[in-house]
């Protein structure tokens, strides 16, 4: 029985060619030397204090449909900056999250935070759609690689100056991650098989993961309690996109879940 997540990768592969034959990769490529500089992702996570926040961008999701039917991604994102988010997510994918790289675009113009790719990467030609709309780092989804692949995805990446966000859901997928050379590590609370949230699970992975690399908690995360909790727990940053893009106020709902 397929998983979503088969499904979403199904549909990704049929996206991808469609986009290589609209603009070969040699012409893609060409567009890097037009690509704004690249702001320190990591390095905005790694830095001394509180736990970090990933501010994510998403007009909608598979298991919940329209999250935010008001949905102007340039004011969320400056919005997410004026109140206290170190990075932004910006979902790209079209046909189940309802994203698009020009929402990634507009918004690298008009913030000055790191900015992440969120997307299903499978091939490097989205790595260098991603820098040429301006994207500072990319998810990989060690579920969606095998090995040859996350460790090529991962290179090739750092090459293009930006920040790999290696994320996985399985425990035993932590050596492949490593592997790879991965040092950002998101664990996603969601099982992407079956869109179950257990926020444990991160906390229970944090002592397998090196203290050199920066470790974010993904998904399920709604309330100050469950930041304290991850913080307490040694974990450097945390995604955040469902709980606060379905608040009315989404600045009030970002300091609310920093207790600012």
């Amino acid at each position: 029985m397929p998983t979503i997540l088969d499904k979403i990768a199904a549909t990704k592969r049929i996206e991808i060619r469609q986009a290589k034959q609209e603009l070969p990769e040699a012409e893609l490529r060409a567009q890097l030397a037009n690509a704004p500089p690249v702001r320190d992702f990591f390095g905005a996570l790694a830095a001394d204090g509180p736990i970090k926040l990933i501010a994510e961008v998403k007009k909608a999701s598979p298991s919940k449909g329209i999250i935010r039917e008001n949905f102007h991604p340039v004011d969320i994102a400056q919005e997410y900056e004026a109140s206290g988010a170190t990075c932004l997510s910006v979902l790209t994918d079209e046909p189940y999250f309802q994203g698009s790289l020009e929402y990634l675009r507009h918004i690298r113009e008009a913030v000055s935070l790191p900015v992440l790719r969120k997307d299903f990467i499978l091939d490097s030609y989205q790595l260098l759609e991603a820098r040429v709309a301006g994207a500072d780092a990319v998810l990989l989804i060690a579920e969606c690689l095998d090995d040859c692949t996350l460790r090529k995805l991962h290179n090739e990446a750092i090459e293009l100056g930006l920040t790999p966000l290696v994320e996985l859901y399985e425990p035993d997928n932590l050596p492949r991650v490593f592997d790879a050379g991965a040092t950002l590590i998101g664990v996603n609370n969601r099982d992407l098989r079956t869109f179950e949230v257990d926020l444990d699970h991160t906390i229970r992975l944090r002592d397998r993961i090196p203290d050199q690399c920066v470790l974010v908690g993904e998904s399920g995360i709604r309330t100050h309690q469950d930041v304290v909790r991850l913080q307490t727990a040694g974990v450097d940053a945390i995604l955040v996109g469902e709980s606060l893009m379905a608040q009315p106020d989404i600045g009030q709902a970002v300091r609310d879940l920093l207790g600012h």
